[in-house]
């Protein structure tokens, strides 16, 4: 397994930045039932999609990251 070494501080960040990153995904999915503009429903779908790929990305990163 391909294990980094970070240090806490850099391990809480990240923790810190995806729940940052899920409230915000969390707010666009639930905006979007409220939003009439097409184009901007367009553009929260496109942001809750991007938020999903980050998480993920950033899921990956802490399950790799030792202290």
């Amino acid at each position: 397994m391909d294990q980094q070494k970070y240090a806490l501080h850099e391990v809480l960040e990240l923790h810190e930045i995806a729940a940052f990153k899920t409230n915000c995904m969390t707010k666009s999915q639930t905006m979007q039932m409220l939003v009439s503009d097409e184009a901007l429903k367009s553009i929260m779908q496109q942001d809750v999609a991007l938020s999903v790929r980050q998480l993920q990305d950033l899921n990956e990163l802490l399950s790799k990251a030792t202290t």
